[in-house]
């Protein structure tokens, strides 16, 4: 059977819980994933409702708030939801990567490794006993051990540090603003696994609830190189397999079941969605005639008809209500609109309020 771009759209759409049997919890849907992208906190916080059944923006910040998942600076120089579990054994891959991404702005600001190692200590200290503290708090105990936290740059080098070294990681929020917490205390029952046995899982992981994907896919998402991708891959065979699609060479996990027609009729996806940032080539859920106009906004919130991305969307707030601004690349069908209005209605009963639906001319 040939498989077909829209064919790949409805795999991902499954493989990643936007389509068939929904999650139970949200801590399910991070460990399935393997790592959920999360510096747009209310749109992670989303995608991990629309991939849970019956869940509200309420009960997952209560899971974020008891540490059912965490929230960190791996894989790449951004934060993301991972499990407890796994948050050593991600780092301790990955946090190298991401160190020599950020080594030039390391030199540009004087933070040398005798600064961290004093930073890392004074936060520890700060932290010991089960504190949770806010990132100014933390600031002043810097501050107060001598390390100049400059400007917000240098301050937020100096935290994901830390967060990179395994020191610390998320708390829970003090209001709307984020703690921090020592890792060793948040994540008692962290694993730790050898370098082969992380590369194998996290390859596993990735192909089995994002695939198919192409290897350059991997590279992007995890932070890896091709090689540790092209490593990765022998070592977690005979759980992944390869098949070509157009030619191309794409890998999925061997178990997968054929999946055709699927997909939910529309979603209204966050910022950095799984289903659009992990991946390096979206022409599975691009058209092309939409390339250019999607560029600056692929990472947005972004609509979504049967797979297919064909436009974007914002929220605002007014008289107590979510105002979803809808923003297609192309006229709307009447279906279209209707199903775009059951999506914003989902998007309501997450948030646990009205929605109006505003549509913008087509561009």
């Amino acid at each position: 059977m040939m498989v077909t771009r829209p064919d790949i759209a409805n795999q991902r759409l499954y493989n990643q819980h936007l389509a068939g049997m929904p999650s139970d919890k949200p801590r399910d849907v991070v460990a399935w994933l393997g790592a959920v992208q999360a510096q747009d906190f209310a749109g992670a916080k989303w995608a991990l409702g629309l991939r849970s059944q019956s869940m509200t923006d309420t009960k997952v910040e209560q899971a974020f708030a008891e540490g059912a998942f965490l929230r960190t600076h791996v894989m790449r120089p951004t934060w993301h939801f991972v499990m407890p579990a796994d948050i050593r054994w991600l780092l301790e891959m990955t946090a190298p990567r991401v160190n020599a991404v950020n080594a030039s702005m390391y030199r540009k600001l004087e933070l040398e490794e005798a600064v961290f190692k004093r930073s890392n200590a004074a936060l520890t200290q700060a932290l010991q006993g089960g504190k949770q503290l806010t990132r100014r708090q933390l600031a002043t105990v810097l501050g107060q051990a001598g390390i100049a936290v400059g400007d917000t740059v240098r301050l937020s080098l100096l935290m994901m540090r830390a967060e990179l070294d395994a020191v610390i990681c998320s708390g829970a929020r003090h209001g709307k603003q984020f703690t921090y917490a020592l890792l060793e205390e948040r994540a008692p029952q962290a694993h730790r696994l050898t370098r082969d046995e992380a590369l194998a899982e996290l390859t596993k992981r990735y192909f089995t609830s994002h695939g198919p994907a192409m290897i350059k896919d991997f590279a992007w998402w995890s932070g890896l190189t091709v090689a540790d991708v092209k490593a990765g891959l022998e070592l977690a065979k005979p759980y992944v397999v390869q098949e070509k699609i157009d030619g191309h060479p794409y890998w999925r996990a061997s178990s997968t079941p054929a999946i055709t027609n699927t997909a939910p009729r529309a979603l209204l996806l966050p910022p950095y969605d799984e289903y659009t940032i992990a991946y390096k080539n979206h022409s599975a859920i691009l058209e092309p005639m939409y390339v250019e106009v999607a560029k600056s906004s692929l990472y947005g919130g972004v609509t979504v008809i049967d797979g297919q991305v064909i436009g974007n969307w914002k929220r605002t707030f007014r008289n107590g209500a979510a105002v979803i601004e809808l923003a297609p690349y192309r006229p709307l069908t009447l279906d279209e609109r209707d199903a775009l209005a059951v999506a914003a209605q989902r998007y309501g009963e997450f948030l646990e309020m009205p929605v109006e639906v505003m549509q913008a001319a087509a561009r």
